[in-house]
């Protein structure tokens, strides 16, 4: 199994990144700064934490 600690900084840098990147987008594509937060969150909300802990567990 992996260290706790680096699979819980994996999941915290991939909830970062999805919500950078459809912030990113969202704004790009129009939306107010609210709509854009919210789709942030809907990302984070959707990203498969169990692919990012197997990557995680994979890379030890």
């Amino acid at each position: 199994m992996a260290d706790p600690q680096k699979v819980a900084e994996a999941v915290r840098q991939a909830c970062v990144e999805a919500a950078l990147d459809a912030y990113e987008d969202a704004q790009v594509r129009g939306l107010c700064r609210e709509g854009a937060w919210e789709v942030a969150i809907d990302a984070v909300r959707m990203l498969d934490v169990a692919a990012v802990i197997a990557a995680a567990e994979r890379k030890n």
